[in-house]
């Protein structure tokens, strides 16, 4: 299993909710539409700075499955979360890929 995570950090309050938002409104689903087993929306407490942090995880079944998503899928919906949310001053995206070792 494959698990993909976009982490994402807000100083604005009305930028994160706006953020989460859409998420819930589509985005989420719209990678499941794309080959993801499942997803998840986590906060983060503590944040350094006060800073709102979240993580977004999508699990694949495997590497091939993520990489036709990559391929197929991930480019408008990217394109559309960094002309919603572009990254700068405020705004701070990071993605990640990982091998799942064990799931409990």
């Amino acid at each position: 299993m494959i698990e993909y995570s976009v982490n994402a950090e807000f100083e604005s309050l009305e930028v994160a909710s706006a953020w989460v938002a859409w998420l819930k409104a589509g985005h989420l689903q719209q990678v499941i539409d794309g080959g993801a087993l499942s997803a998840t929306l986590t906060r983060h407490e503590g944040a350094p700075g006060n800073r709102l942090q979240f993580t977004a995880r999508y699990q694949f079944a495997d590497m091939k499955a993520f990489a036709t998503y990559e391929r197929d899928f991930a480019p408008p919906l990217r394109a559309e979360s960094a002309e919603k949310f572009p990254a700068g001053p405020g705004i701070k995206m990071q993605r990640g890929l990982a091998e799942v070792l064990v799931d409990i």
